[in-house]
């Protein structure tokens, strides 16, 4: 099975789905469509993709409905995931009833810290960052770290005293920031089995699509640290699995392309 965890959708119905006022970012145009599950659906025929976790993007804020009813469409292939503000007092609130009405859909709370993107958060001992970090995985759902590696050194504290709590690190720890230093504190956190790394975002330092074959050394590196069973893939073409992880088995890489998201979220 393959699984992606990765794809944002994106509406061109702009009444209906409207961008939150404190988005990080609005979509280009051309990024946005009338029917953003189809168009997902057939990237899904295109590439061979099983089933996937529609990450709920930053431009709506803490309004889920675009996500959700791209999972209503198609439940049998879609989960989403859910982003709240760990500024807003009321988040870990919003976050329960979000899960009380919709916890079918939704298998992940997603926080964001990294560079250019530092306004969600102060820091991962704030109350309400630990408090949403609670819920989720209370819950039973992943904490999802957007973060570069200056974070990674703060979640190791966080993620000691939930060891029982799944957490999910995108894109590499967005590599292109920090400092090498830093970036070992990411290679540190291998050392908690709760802790998953996906192998995704390479196109944010490298431009040799499709593969980035320029970043195997890097991507080996970050994954032997983990390990085949703590590594999921999560965006561009799946044949970077095989192009980044030859020297595993094709049962290991298999894992990687859903095995590993197929036991974590019950599939």
């Amino acid at each position: 099975m393959i699984i992606e965890w990765n794809a944002h959708m994106f509406s061109s119905d702009t009444e209906k789905y409207p961008f939150h006022p404190n988005a990080a970012y609005t979509p280009k145009p051309e990024a946005r469509s009338a029917d953003p599950a189809a168009d997902y659906l057939q990237r899904m025929a295109d590439e061979g993709i099983d089933r996937a976790v529609l990450v709920h993007p930053e431009p709506y804020g803490d309004d889920h409905w675009l996500a959700l009813d791209c999972v209503a469409q198609r439940p049998d292939l879609f989960k989403t995931t859910a982003l709240f503000y760990p500024k807003d007092p009321e988040s870990p609130a919003k976050l329960e009833k979000l899960l009380a009405d919709h916890g079918d859909a939704i298998v992940a709370h997603r926080f964001h810290a990294h560079e250019g993107k530092r306004s969600y958060l102060d820091s991962f001992v704030d109350e309400t960052v630990r408090d949403l970090w609670e819920v989720a995985g209370a819950a039973g759902i992943i904490n999802e770290l957007h973060i570069d590696s200056s974070y990674a050194g703060q979640v190791a504290g966080i993620i000691s005293d939930n060891p029982s709590y799944p957490v999910l690190i995108d894109h590499l720890a967005e590599a292109k920031f920090g400092s090498a230093p830093e970036f070992a504190d990411v290679i540190s956190l291998a050392d908690h089995p709760n802790v998953y790394m996906k192998l995704s975002g390479l196109n944010h330092f490298a431009t040799d699509e499709p593969l980035y074959e320029s970043a195997i050394p890097f991507t080996r590196w970050v994954a032997d640290a983990f390990g085949p069973e703590r590594v999921v893939w999560g965006s561009g073409t799946p044949r970077i699995i095989d192009a980044h992880l030859s020297h595993w088995s094709e049962s290991d890489r298999d894992l990687v392309r859903g095995g590993n998201l197929q036991r974590l979220l019950g599939l």
